[in-house]
Order: C-alpha cells, then structure tokens, then sequence
C-alpha cells in the first residue's frame, strides 16, 4: 500500500471519475487506474464499481477511505510540523474578534503570539458578528473569534472555550451572597444590556426567554463597562460572561444556574481556506485554549476531527 495509491482513491472518491481524479492528483489516467487497481488486487476487494464513464463506491471502498482520508491527514500533521519547527514564521494574519471578547481574550494572547513569533504580521480587527462573516467571505480577514449560535454553513468552526453566566447585582443586594441564581431570580428586575447588534444581547434575551423571564430594559450601551457601573449605581441588574467580571467595579457576581446560562467562543474559518504557516499557527495555538479534549490540538487534528464527527 502506497501513499499515492490512497491519494489515488480519495480523489476518485471526491471527484466520482477517474479522469478527474487524475487531473486532480496530475497523473496519467492510465497510471492513476494501474495504480488503484493494484491497491485493490493487494486488499484482495474491490474499491469501485466501474459503470461505463462512471464510478461508484462499494461497500468495501466506504470502509476503506474513511480510513485512507485520516492516514493523509495524519501525515499531512507530521509534514507541516516539522515544517514549522524548521522554518522561521514570516507572513501576515488578520483577525476578526467581538466586541464582547476583544478585550479580555486577545492582549494576552496577542502578546504571546507576537512573543513566540516576532516576524509575523499580526492585525486585529474587532466588530459585529455579521461585519466579520463577511470579511471571512471576502478574505479581508483570515480567522473570527465569535460565539454561538452560528448559523452560517460555509464557516468550519474550532472550539476555545465555554464559559458560565453570571447575574451583576449591586453591592449590598441581599441575593450577592448566594452560590447560585436562576433567571427566574430576577423576574421583576430592571435590567441593563448590551445594544441591538452584539451577539451577546441576542444570548441574554434568548436565555431569559427560555427562563420566561421578560427583562425590562431600562439602559442600553455598547460595553461591559459601562453595564457594570450602572449597576454598580442601582440602575438594573445584568447579565455578563465569565470573562468580563471585574472585581475593581462595586458589583457582585452570581453564577446562573439555568441550562441556557452559557457562552461558547469559536475560532471561525471560511469552510475550506487554505492557510499560511503563520495563519496556521495563530489559529492552532487559539484553538488550543479549549476544553481539556481539544487542548493542543493543531488546526489540521482539530479540522480532521471535526470531519470525522460529521461523517
């Protein structure tokens, strides 16, 4: 078994057509035929079914190429590592980041990055959800840093990390003491949010309304910082992330106990971008803050990972 035979088969497979295979893979058609012919008499089954000018996949040829398709990727990992250890990172990556994870997430990470990899061009960028898919579809941007729910088809999307929910309330509010709040905790309440636009308002609304809790809106801004002093001044209560609690603002904080009471962020890719080096290790090394189960994952494991699930 060779690694060209399965690269051989793949391509078959993507294309449905041994002509097209071989333009892909830039073979002769006859050798790239030879070629899977000779893999299937050393598996001793038949990969495809020959139908005239078209092609079909047996049942052997679908237990077989899943496991072709993780052996390239594989190698393809051990490839571009060695690669990056022996090669100096030069080039340029633009990333997209919200509002509402900009300032907590990226300095510190910025800061390592530029550390570990002093000649690479790094540019941020922070917008809106929707100003940032479309720079990820125009390439004006390489890699989002988003949160969930997505629903943009044409976005792969790699885990950084899931983070709980916490009520703002006023110094001195008899509830600051409690370990744990439920949204019905604070039916009644005014409360002060994030403007129309963040993601992270279309999140608290859809979590109150799954507690049927209908919060009063008695103050709108665009930053966490001026939610918290308003709360710290008895305006309303809020709802903020894990990250953006501030210990130095006169407020307590309240993890919420509803199932909904979470936020997910995503590093997000135009499905099927290819990347540079330094493309490729920003995004990998990103992607590595997430949960113990992708922690250290490159981009290539994390991507080959995700196909695995949707298959």
């Amino acid at each position: 078994m060779e690694v060209h035979q399965l690269r051989y088969v793949c391509a078959i497979a993507d294309t449905g057509n041994f002509s097209r295979a071989a333009e892909r893979c830039r073979v002769a058609q006859p050798s790239l035929s030879q070629q899977v012919l000779k893999l299937e008499e050393d598996l001793g089954v038949k990969l495809f079914d020959r139908l005239g000018r078209s092609v079909r996949i047996t049942e052997a040829g679908r237990a077989f190429i899943p496991h072709a398709r993780a052996i390239l990727e594989q190698m393809e990992v051990a490839r571009t590592s060695v690669a990056d250890k022996n090669a100096d990172l030069q080039g340029s990556v633009a990333v997209g980041v919200i509002p509402t994870v900009a300032p907590y997430l990226m300095p510190a990470y910025t800061a390592a990055f530029a550390k570990k990899y002093p000649d690479a061009k790094l540019r941020i960028v922070e917008e809106k959800t929707a100003v940032l898919v479309e720079g990820l579809r125009d390439l004006s941007i390489d890699v989002a840093i988003l949160a969930l729910p997505l629903r943009y088809k044409d976005l792969e999307l790699l885990p950084i990390r899931t983070e709980p929910l916490f009520a703002v309330l006023r110094k001195g509010d008899p509830r600051a003491s409690a370990k744990l709040l439920a949204l019905k905790d604070l039916r009644g309440e005014s409360f002060v949010m994030l403007r129309d636009g963040h993601c992270f308002r279309d999140l608290s609304i859809g979590a109150c309304t799954h507690a049927r809790v209908t919060p009063n809106i008695a103050f709108e801004s665009g930053q966490f910082s001026s939610l918290l002093g308003m709360v710290a001044a008895g305006v309303g209560v809020s709802l903020i992330p894990e990250m953006a609690i501030d210990r130095n603002v006169g407020c307590s904080y309240v993890r919420l106990s509803d199932s909904q009471a979470t936020r997910t962020i995503v590093a997000a890719v135009l499905h099927g971008r290819s990347f540079n080096r330094v493309q490729r290790a920003f995004v990998s090394g990103i992607a590595g803050r997430a949960t113990e189960a992708s922690h250290g994952k490159t981009l290539d494991e994390t991507r080959a990972r995700n196909r695995r699930v949707r298959r």
